[in-house]
């Protein structure tokens, strides 16, 4: 993902040596030993908290690190109170010196919060996708964010084609008539379609975006794939996809989109009414990347005119979404809350990544590279 660097002395020698004043020295100085305070911003598992033990990705499973952390030594601050000036997380932000949050209900880091977290060394995401987190101001302070790269990457691929064949099916409505005593065959089969044969797109094609055009190739579709790199030939060959230099041509030859492009400054309002115009009409759309992807009344005004016949996702901006979000009442869609990368297992696994992170931060030690969303002062290349 970034350059690698050398570890131990070199790197310590290198950081002395460098502008001793400079706000990455002055961060990561006590990067290491100590009794440190993490704070952790999850959901709230409430009534169902006690029905899983695997279910720690909540306030009350705490990643399942509590006891570990306490037994070192370190405090640990759970909350799901993450919003004002008058919550937990603000309450906390003085004296902490790692937060910890997950893009399901993502404490969002702005310049402000890091400026007022004066010993915060260190931003772990309890999952991937780090959007939430100023990463310009955070690289400017000197601080390292890292996510636990590919833990719930499985999860979400899953959870696209499941949305795209409810909507290639028209199966709401059919669920809808079921729960309301109905039956009207007419009103679901006019328009419910097969899979096979149709074209396919995936904005992006990363590690979710592959794993999702593997898991199609057997409804044999015409898979296209746009990204900032093509694949290798033959990962190409064994996908059976196609490479989209051209965004915009792409998309008037898809009959399902599907949206899995990292939030940044480029793709921030990527979609909005001019690009959507350039879809297929009656095109169906999953986004299960980030909903600051799409400008959400664009959304909403082409799924009322039937441009977009369908559209579904669990992301939304903000995260929790407003009870007027324009998204929960336009027609065809079949949306969640977020919720595609934090299944169970996903959870046992992002859990497990912040836990090793944080004992290789307590000993001084560098992480997993890949897991680097921002360090040293540079952004990984996905956010450049």
């Amino acid at each position: 993902m970034m350059l690698s660097i050398k570890r131990a002395a070199s790197t310590t020698v290198r950081s002395i040596t460098s502008s001793i004043s400079s706000p990455t020295f002055s961060r990561n100085l006590h990067a290491s030993g100590g009794r440190k305070k993490i704070v952790g911003v999850f959901y709230k598992g409430n009534e169902y908290a006690s029905k899983n033990p695997n279910f720690v990705g909540t306030v009350e499973g705490a990643l399942g690190i509590r006891e570990w952390l306490e037994s070192q030594g370190h405090e640990y601050i759970v909350t799901d109170d993450k919003e004002g000036p008058d919550s937990v997380l603000e309450k906390h932000l003085p004296d902490l010196h790692v937060l910890i949050s997950t893009p399901f209900h993502p404490a969002y880091v702005t310049a402000e919060r890091i400026k007022k977290a004066k010993n915060l060394e260190l931003l772990l995401t309890a999952g991937i996708g780090s959007d939430h987190i100023d990463l310009n101001a955070a690289a400017a302070a000197g601080l390292t964010v890292a996510e636990v790269t590919g833990s719930n990457v499985v999860s979400v691929a899953e959870d696209e084609l499941m949305r795209i064949l409810i909507l290639v099916r028209n199966f709401l409505p059919g669920y809808h008539q079921a729960v309301n005593g109905e039956w009207n065959v007419a009103g679901i089969a006019h328009r419910a379609y097969d899979l096979e044969g149709k074209t396919i797109g995936t904005v992006g094609a990363g590690r979710i975006g592959r794993l999702l055009l593997q898991r199609l190739k057997p409804f044999n579709c015409n898979l296209l794939y746009h990204d900032r790199l093509q694949l290798d030939p033959e990962l190409e060959n064994q996908l059976g996809a196609k490479y989209e230099e051209d965004l915009d041509a792409m998309l008037p030859k898809c009959d399902v989109l599907v949206i899995n492009t990292p939030l940044t400054d480029k793709t921030r309002g990527l979609f909005d009414k001019n690009r959507i115009a350039k879809c297929k009409k009656g095109v169906l759309i999953v986004n299960n990347a980030r909903g600051a992807i799409m400008d959400a009344q664009a959304v909403a005004d082409a799924s009322s005119s039937g441009h977009i016949a369908g559209y579904s996702g669990d992301v939304w901006f903000p995260q929790p979404a407003p009870k007027d979000h324009p998204w929960r009442y336009m027609p065809n869609h079949a949306m969640t809350p977020h919720i595609s990368g934090t299944t169970i297992d996903a959870q046992l696994r992002y859990a497990a990544g912040v836990k090793d992170m944080l004992e290789r931060h307590f000993k001084g030690e560098d992480f997993p590279e890949q897991h680097y969303i921002v360090k040293e002062g540079q952004l990984a290349s996905q956010y450049r």
